[in-house]
């Protein structure tokens, strides 16, 4: 059986942990919350230091020097996540959904993310192309992010 099929998110190895991220980027959007209801809105707009073609951060590995806010996903936090998509491995993993058919641990093919249709691929614009921060709120994709769970 795979790592994923036999050990909670909690056991993983690091590498393992990370080979989870099946590479849709709908993490990496600018969201917005709403102070009275705690609602958050996704936007299409995506973080400075995303490529929104190769659909990867461009220094993962320093993302917290240049976006101080990027959340680490961790699997103890995962359930505090709430926004984080309904395709996500480790959401679907922590509520024990398995992961899906077009997810590269299971395809073999890292590209199936994006012919699923489940990527962001290609379909956004970075925080770095609006005038201001608070513009992205006019590119919101409730409707459109629903369509990917």
């Amino acid at each position: 059986m795979a790592f994923w099929q036999t050990k909670r998110l909690e056991q993983m190895t690091r590498a393992e942990w990370e080979s989870l991220c099946d590479g849709c980027g709908l993490c990496c959007l600018i969201r917005f919350e709403d102070e009275d209801t705690g609602e958050v809105f996704p936007t299409k707009v995506h973080c400075k230091l995303f490529d929104g073609q190769k659909c990867a951060c461009t220094d993962y590995a320093n993302r917290k020097d240049h976006v101080p806010d990027c959340i680490k996903l961790t699997p103890w936090n995962i359930e505090a996540l709430g926004w984080m998509p309904l395709s996500c491995a480790y959401r679907r993993l922590h509520e024990g959904r398995g992961l899906a058919n077009w997810h590269p641990l299971i395809s073999g093919d890292p590209e199936t993310v994006h012919t699923a249709g489940v990527s962001i691929r290609g379909q956004t614009i970075s925080e770095l192309d609006l005038a201001r921060p608070e513009d992205a709120v006019e590119y919101e994709a409730i409707e459109w992010l629903e369509e990917r769970g």
